[in-house]
C-alpha cells in the first residue's frame, strides 16, 4: 500500500508539472516545431495603446522601437524600462500636405547598421531617418520624398538590406478615412499606382520593382536577399486577391508564393494580410487572414496563431521571441517565445 501512494504521488506531481499545450497555437505541418514552441504563452506587454504597428529590435540598446500611428509617436519597450515614448510627433510634422486627417502618424520603422531609424512618415508622405545616438529626436533628414518628380503616396513598410538599400511600399493610406473605411479621391496624390521601390544608397536613384494593381503592404527579404516578399491587400482596401507576392529581384519578374482568399473568407473577420518579417530559417511571419500566419519558402501554410487581428512583428536579435503589434481593435503589444 506504501508503494502505491508513492506511486501515485509521483504520477500527479508529474501531471501537476506538464505543460499544456497553447490553444491558440495551430500546427498544420510538424517541421515549424523546430521553431515554434506549442507551450509558449502569448504574452501581452501593453495595452494603453491606439494603433501599434512597425516593429523592429534594436540589438544595441536591447529594446524594441515600435510605433503608435493615432498618437504619431515612436515608442519603445525593454524588460528593464517597459513601454516610454522615444521620437514624439514621428510621422506627421507638417512636412507635405495631406488631408489633416485619418492614419497620418509613422508606421514602418527599419535600422540599419550606423544606427539610423529609418521611419515611413505617411503625413508627411516619405522615408525620412534620425540617429538613434542623437541627442536630438525632432531633426530628421529626408531620405526620399518623389518618384520621378512626383510626390510619393504614403510610405508604410520599410527594410533595410545588408549593403544599405532600402526597400518599401508605398500605398495611399494618407488618403484612407478610417471613418468610412475606404480611400477619397484628392487632388494632392499625385503618383497613380500603389508601388513598392527599391531605393539604392549609392546612387540616391528610387526604382519601382512593382507598379502592380493592389495595395502593398508588408516586405521582407528571403534571408540570401535574392527575393522580395511584399504582401497585398485584399477587399476592403483593393479589388485584387489577398496574397503574397515573391519577386526576384534580380529581374524583378514577380509570382504569387501565397493566395489568402479562402482564408479571408473562412475567418471572415476582417483580418488580411498586414506586416511580415522573415525568419533567418526562410519561414515567413506574417499578419494575415485569421492572425500570424507562417509561410514556408515554398508557400506552404505551416501554423497559425490565433493572436486576434494584427499589424505586424518582427524578432529580437537571437530571435528566441516573436514581437507583435495588433490592429485598432486590439491595440496591444504581444510577444512570444520561440525556440531558438
Amino acid at each position: 500500500m506504501k508503494n502505491y501512494f508513492l506511486v501515485l504521488a509521483s504520477f500527479l506531481t508529474i501531471s501537476c508539472n506538464q505543460k499544456k499545450i497553447n490553444p491558440l497555437i495551430e500546427i498544420y505541418n510538424e517541421k515549424i516545431i523546430s521553431i515554434i514552441d506549442i507551450y509558449s504563452e502569448l504574452e501581452i506587454l501593453a495595452d494603453s495603446l491606439l494603433l501599434p504597428e512597425g516593429p523592429v529590435w534594436n540589438k544595441k540598446s536591447n529594446e524594441l522601437l515600435f510605433v503608435d500611428n493615432l498618437q504619431n509617436k515612436v515608442l519603445s519597450w525593454s524588460s528593464r524600462d517597459g513601454i516610454k515614448d522615444y521620437i514624439q510627433e514621428a510621422g506627421n510634422t507638417g512636412y507635405a500636405p495631406n488631408l489633416g486627417n485619418g492614419l497620418l502618424g509613422p508606421n514602418g520603422l527599419a535600422l540599419d547598421n550606423n544606427n539610423d531609424l529609418y521611419i515611413c512618415q505617411i503625413g508627411d508622405r516619405r522615408v525620412a531617418k534620425i540617429n538613434i545616438n542623437s541627442s536630438n529626436k525632432k531633426s530628421f533628414i529626408n531620405v526620399v520624398d518623389n518618384y520621378k518628380g512626383k510626390r510619393l503616396n504614403s510610405p508604410n513598410d520599410i527594410i533595410v538590406a545588408k549593403n544599405g538599400d532600402i526597400y518599401f511600399t508605398d500605398p495611399a493610406f494618407a488618403f484612407f478615412d478610417p471613418q468610412k473605411f475606404e480611400f477619397v479621391d484628392s487632388e494632392l496624390r499625385e503618383l497613380n499606382f500603389n508601388g513598392v521601390f527599391k531605393f539604392n544608397k549609392d546612387n540616391n536613384v528610387l526604382v519601382a520593382v512593382d507598379e502592380g494593381s493592389g495595395v502593398p503592404n508588408g516586405l521582407g527579404l528571403s534571408p540570401d536577399e535574392k527575393f522580395l516578399y511584399v504582401n497585398k491587400m485584399g477587399q476592403p482596401f483593393s479589388n485584387t486577391d489577398s496574397e503574397i507576392l515573391k519577386i526576384n529581384l534580380a529581374n524583378n519578374e514577380s509570382e504569387t508564393l501565397f493566395r489568402g482568399n479562402d482564408l479571408v473568407a473562412k475567418y471572415n473577420n476582417g483580418t488580411d494580410f498586414d506586416g511580415m518579417d522573415v525568419h533567418s530559417s526562410g519561414y515567413i511571419f506574417t499578419a494575415g487572414p485569421g492572425g500570424l500566419l507562417i509561410i514556408s519558402p515554398e508557400g506552404e501554410l505551416m501554423a497559425r496563431i490565433k493572436s486576434g487581428q494584427i499589424t505586424n512583428c518582427t524578432f529580437n536579435d537571437d530571435e528566441s521571441y516573436l514581437y507583435i503589434t495588433g490592429f485598432l481593435n486590439n491595440p496591444k503589444l504581444f510577444r512570444i517565445k520561440l525556440k531558438s
